[in-house]
C-alpha cells in the first residue's frame, strides 16, 4: 500500500486560506490519481477534490467550487489542496487517498464514490473566529 502524509492543516478564521499537502516516501505518486476527502464529526467522509496522475484532470465537490484549488508537483512527490475563503463548514479531518492510474478511474468516479486504495491519517482543519 502507498503510504501517504497529510500536513498543513490548522487553525484559521473565517476568510482565511490554508494549504494541505499530500506527500509519500517510497512510492512515486505520480502513477497515482489523487483524491482530498474531509469528514466532520458525524458525518460521512465527502470527496472534496481529485486530480489525475497527469494533473490535467480535476473534479471539485459543488460546495468548494472557486475556492478550492488542487495541484501536484510530480517532481516533489506531493500533492497540494489551496483552500482559500474558508467558512466554518469547511472544518473537518481533511484526508489523501490514492487510486493507482492504470486503474483508469475518472476523477469525478473516484471523488463521488469515495475509492482510494490507499489513505493517509488525517490533517484537522478548524474553521472558527
Amino acid at each position: 500500500q502507498v503510504q501517504l502524509v497529510e500536513s498543513g492543516g490548522g487553525l484559521v478564521q473565517p476568510g482565511g486560506s490554508l494549504r494541505l499537502s499530500c506527500a509519500s516516501s517510497g512510492f512515486d505518486l505520480s502513477y497515482y490519481t489523487i483524491g482530498w476527502f474531509r469528514q466532520a464529526p458525524g458525518t460521512e467522509r465527502e470527496g472534496v477534490s481529485c486530480i489525475d496522475d497527469t494533473g490535467r484532470s480535476t473534479y471539485y465537490a459543488d460546495s468548494v467550487k472557486d475556492r478550492f484549488t488542487i495541484s501536484r508537483d510530480n517532481a516533489k512527490n506531493t500533492v497540494y489542496l489551496q483552500m482559500n475563503s474558508l467558512k466554518p463548514e469547511d472544518t473537518a479531518v481533511y484526508y489523501c487517498a490514492a487510486k493507482g492510474a492504470w486503474w483508469s478511474t475518472p476523477v469525478q468516479t473516484m471523488c463521488v464514490a469515495r475509492v482510494g486504495d490507499s489513505w493517509g491519517q488525517g490533517t484537522q482543519v478548524t474553521v472558527s473566529s
